[in-house]
């Protein structure tokens, strides 16, 4: 699906038809939205603007060079979004493309921060004059979305290390929360470090208009705390982690130790048993009236004995 935003009548205007590109120029067009968009809608704007817009391999790629490139008449950024799903938190790549004042994004996946973007054009359109504008606006719309992201996440630690914090056990649920968090955690991290880059290369450009470059310093702060936010989170993590462990150490060790003293609470009086339980011929007590009985009681007061002791040290 194809989205054209026009300038028109000093507002924003949608359009989804193709066939504008035949009427206007350059100049009546702030923004190309290629969402899902079709081999067809892809070579009409390659066309239109006359450059060729990256492939999903060339996007994806990590090198820094691929993160953010100029060419003689183009910009390519390239950016990583979450996206939030049922089955957890995973990250798509948007490609954005700045030519001749026209901005251009290609992406995959629905983001609320594009829905944001747009309201922000049909309340202010006078503040997005050109391509670059919107891109910045973009790009500080989605540093506010990760800092709320990274903050859910600490919510979500801090309530977990209370939960376990009130209990001497750890479930099995547990871990793989903490686990799944620590996951979450690093995605969310290496998003962030693939912003800076990005912004870092905004920022040694040339091309951009001179009142983006104050924001773009307050973007570089403000990706500075978010990281030093989710470092925290992260080390908390391996701290709960290693309470997590601990405890369950502990409650090993009491389950060793109670099986430990159970065996030798009961040793004395298995060898009273031992003792009269062998089958020698010449044997004194087995003739003896009270010998049973006898046997019976000594193996009763070694164990009472046995547990006199062990609470005088203190290990019941």
């Amino acid at each position: 699906m194809i989205t054209i935003y026009l300038k028109q009548y000093n507002k924003i205007v949608r359009n989804p038809d193709l066939k504008i590109f035949e009427e206007l120029g350059y100049d009546d067009i702030l923004w190309i939205d290629l969402f899902r968009a079709t081999i067809k809608e892809q070579k009409e704007v390659e066309s239109f603007m006359e450059i060729n817009l990256q492939s999903r391999q060339q996007v994806e790629e990590i090198e820094t060079s691929s993160k953010y490139s100029e060419t003689e008449n183009a910009i390519f950024t390239n950016a990583d979004f979450f996206v939030h799903s049922p089955e957890g938190i995973s990250v798509e790549p948007v490609s954005f493309v700045i030519s001749e004042g026209v901005l251009i994004t290609v992406r995959q996946s629905e983001f609320r921060t594009f829905t944001e973007a747009e309201k922000r054009l049909q309340i202010n359109s006078r503040a997005y004059s050109t391509g670059y504008h919107l891109l910045v606006s973009i790009l500080e719309i989605r540093i506010d979305a990760d800092a709320d992201a990274v903050e859910a996440v600490s919510k979500q630690i801090a309530a977990l290390s209370k939960d376990i914090g009130r209990r001497d056990r750890v479930s099995q649920d547990e871990i793989k929360h903490i686990n799944n968090l620590q996951e979450t955690t690093m995605m969310m991290r290496e998003v962030i470090f693939d912003r800076q880059r990005l912004l870092s290369g905004i920022l040694k450009s040339e091309r951009f208009p001179n009142d983006i470059y104050p924001r773009l310093q307050l973007m570089i702060r403000d990706v500075n705390s978010i990281v030093s936010h989710a470092d925290f989170s992260f080390e908390r993590l391996d701290f709960l982690r290693e309470t997590a462990l601990g405890l369950i150490n502990l409650e090993l060790n009491n389950t060793t130790k109670i099986f430990t003293m159970a065996s030798v609470f009961f040793m004395p009086a298995t060898l009273v048993a031992s003792i009269y339980g062998m089958n020698f011929h010449f044997m004194p007590e087995l003739d003896w009236r009270f010998g049973y009985p006898s046997a019976i009681l000594l193996m009763i007061l070694v164990s009472f004995f046995c547990y006199r002791f062990f609470k005088h040290k203190k290990w019941l």
